[in-house]
């Protein structure tokens, strides 16, 4: 009893260091987030928009890949949802997660933004921010906390469409790109605390490397932390390009 009592204890230890460092590289940020595949379908001479309306993002709930682990079997059972009913919501929180983070990140840019998603105004000259999700993909938490290094990682990714719509014009396009966002490639526990404590002592790790994962899943390896990672990749793209072009005036810090 002593020896695996000790045994135990040695192992505990050794996963709460491993822990410990994972911690640490979480604070490093593994996350992901990239704008890729930028095009100019439409410029014009002249752009002066007042104002930049943010729909939200067009998405299907069976475009949603949910986590199939166990983790969220006993999730859907604590609630008594359905797994479509699972995937309805996660679409809502991705749309709406996305949206508003665009319009702050243009906001604290100087930019004039507003959430919406009625046709803009016919007497303002607006930038439209539109698109469609490609993907909404859950991951698998299980593989993220005992393999870890993108395995299992979760993934939300975009087309984004910019538009111009002068008062009493019709909108043209000014600009369309392609955006994700993932949870990055976190070692797991296999990694920082070595294959033999999955391997002969899956229940032990778990239960230490949740500490760290736990606050991982909530923080950082979730559908609505990539959709924040990627509203605000989205909203720098657009106030970089809104810069660059000259699309709208910078309003001073008050």
């Amino acid at each position: 009893m002593t020896t695996t009592l000790q045994t135990l204890a040695a192992q505990t230890k050794r996963l709460a260091i491993a822990a410990l460092a994972t911690g640490a590289m979480l604070a490093a940020g593994y996350a992901n987030a990239a704008v890729t595949d930028i095009e100019h379908p439409g410029l014009l001479q002249t752009v002066q928009a007042d104002v930049i309306y943010v729909h939200a993002f067009h998405a299907a709930a069976d475009q949603v890949q949910l986590d199939g682990g166990f983790m969220q079997k006993v999730k859907t059972m604590a609630t008594g949802s359905s797994a479509a009913g699972a995937q309805v919501q996660a679409v809502a929180e991705a749309q709406e997660q996305v949206a508003d983070e665009i319009v702050r990140t243009l906001r604290a840019q100087g930019l004039n933004a507003v959430r919406s998603d009625a046709p803009a105004p016919a007497n303002v000259n607006a930038l439209i921010v539109d698109g469609d999700f490609r993907k909404i993909d859950e991951g698998t938490s299980r593989r993220r906390l005992l393999v870890g290094l993108g395995a299992g990682k979760s993934e939300v990714a975009v087309q984004v469409r910019v538009a111009y719509q002068p008062a009493h014009g019709a909108a043209v396009p000014l600009q369309t790109f392609v955006a994700n966002a993932d949870s990055g490639h976190m070692p797991g526990v296999a990694e920082t605390a070595g294959v033999g404590a999955v391997a002969g002592h899956v229940a032990v790790a778990a239960a230490a490397g949740t500490g760290v994962h736990g606050v991982s899943e909530v923080k950082h390896d979730t559908i609505f932390a990539d959709a924040t990672r990627l509203g605000d990749s989205i909203g720098k793209q657009v106030a970089a390009a809104s810069e660059e072009e000259g699309w709208m005036t910078v309003r001073p810090a008050i």
